[in-house]
């Protein structure tokens, strides 16, 4: 990495630009089996369908929605080989003001498996992963109120 400056020698750098703030993010995910992620996202973890995409009649894609959390799902049309791998190295966090315990067990009574089971993190959240069927990760988690010093007495 340079440690030159691009400013030339003897001018003044002007006001710094404006951090990006972002509101939203939605992520697309590519899948081997549109109607088995379909499936599990909706079923199993609980989104709604916002909107299906078809083309020349074939359903292609779905917009996925829980909140205001949005994910696209996009069939795999096997242009970069049916055996890539999918999901690997990826993670998805989402949070809610839900209870994360009544969240787990609505998706293990509907089939799904957690990679971990609900917990307390030490920075103050209670978090559980699981892996969709193209094995992408998602990591839900809800803040829990922290232990403060008991209340003062009289």
């Amino acid at each position: 990495m340079s440690t030159k400056s691009s400013v030339p020698t003897g001018a003044t750098k002007g006001p710094e630009p404006e951090p990006f703030h972002a509101r939203t993010l939605s992520a697309s995910l590519t899948v081997k089996d549109l109607q088995t992620s379909l499936t599990w996202y909706r079923d199993v973890v609980g989104f709604t369908i916002d909107r299906k995409h078809e083309r020349e009649g074939k359903l292609r894609a779905v917009s996925l929605k829980a909140g205001d959390v949005r994910i696209l799902i996009n069939q795999d049309d096997g242009a970069k080989g049916w055996d890539r791998v999918k999901g690997e190295g990826f993670s998805l966090q989402i949070t809610t003001n839900q209870s994360i315990d009544e969240i787990a067990k609505r998706i293990k009574e509907r089939g799904g498996r957690l990679e971990s089971e609900p917990a307390d993190m030490p920075w103050g959240a209670r978090v559980f992963r699981l892996r969709d069927p193209d094995a992408f990760r998602l990591t839900i988690s809800s803040e829990r109120a922290l232990p403060g010093p008991p209340p003062a007495g009289p």
